[in-house]
């Protein structure tokens, strides 16, 4: 990826060998491109010694950083905090080091937030994650008011707009990738034990189709349909997926699509004042294309979930 104030792309510089083979002057091209006679010397010379892989970026670490903080007192940095819980105000005058150097270390170590740790072990417990695609996904239902014709309170505020009797609700099925973050949402009229079946077949077909093989956990709250359904279990039966419930009373356990749902409430049931039901039903799948091809996600280092499992397709295959 480049960075934000780079002229050209990947597909940028392949224009501009493509064109300047062709026969062009260089410094023609380049100022079509917008960019210095030098940086187009740059890549044109890459792309003649390299090919195309001289295109792509390469990354400006240096190769040696002789002023780094030697390992072992990184390593002593580290203890003492898993240890004593300290800071880098207090790590910094016990080892001789500038808090801010001690912050750097704890935040290339994943130790720089106390709310991340178990506090008796020192266990950095943040974020749990499976190895691969499919491996767990987690399923659960969000339950929205509908919204009656010329739009809710939201449009006509909260004296015009207050619930209309027997609206009823949308209970929003959605299912997340554990590994990938990718994910999967329906529309339905109830929270019933064939509509959770037929979504879940639905869900595993998207993800199959999206390069994820198959799903072979499913982790659910306690909801009756998950816990008695037949059908339910049928479903998981067909590809041969484990089903897995949550401890009573700990929606934590779920997070992954619990996190989701909130998502969901901020980028698209309340992202702006609907004026009708059918109008929020059908921006679910922009929705659902932006989060999983172009919106950044946090846990996946700024890429968007698609991203991840390209990747991973190409690691197992």
């Amino acid at each position: 990826m480049s960075h934000r104030n780079a002229r050209l792309t990947v597909f940028g510089r392949r224009l501009l060998v493509e064109r300047v083979d062709s026969g062009r002057p260089v410094a023609h091209v380049a100022a079509e491109m917008g960019i210095s006679r030098a940086t187009a010397h740059k890549w044109i010379r890459r792309w003649r010694t390299e090919g195309m892989p001289g295109l792509h970026n390469r990354s400006s670490r240096p190769v040696t950083t002789p002023r780094r903080t030697p390992p072992e007192v990184e390593a002593r940095v580290c203890d003492l905090r898993r240890a004593r819980k300290l800071g880098p105000a207090r790590i910094g005058p016990v080892l001789g080091l500038p808090a801010s150097t001690v912050h750097r270390i704890l935040t290339r170590h994943g130790l720089n937030r106390l709310a991340w740790f178990d506090r008796p072990t020192g266990t950095v417990i943040r974020r749990y994650e499976r190895e691969r695609p499919g491996e767990l996904v987690h399923v659960d239902v969000k339950k929205l008011g509908r919204i009656p014709d010329g739009g809710g309170h939201r449009v006509l505020g909260r004296d015009a707009g207050r619930p209309v009797r027997g609206m009823g609700f949308d209970y929003v099925h959605s299912a997340v990738d554990d590994h990938t973050r990718l994910a999967y949402s329906e529309i339905h009229d109830d929270e019933k034990v064939a509509t959770c079946a037929g979504f879940l077949a639905r869900a595993g077909a998207f993800f199959h189709s999206q390069g994820i093989p198959r799903i072979e956990r499913v982790l659910t709250d306690n909801a009756w349909a998950y816990r008695k359904g037949l059908a339910w279990k049928a479903v998981l039966a067909d590809p041969g997926a484990a089903g897995k419930l949550t401890r009573a009373y700990r929606p934590q356990t779920n997070g992954k699509v619990e996190r989701f749902n909130r998502t969901l409430l901020d980028e698209w049931a309340y992202l702006r004042p609907y004026t009708s039901n059918h109008e929020r039903t059908a921006a679910l799948a922009d929705f659902l294309h932006t989060y999983n091809h172009h919106r950044c996600h946090t846990a996946l280092g700024g890429h968007p979930p698609i991203s991840r499992v390209n990747n991973a397709v190409g690691q197992y295959t």
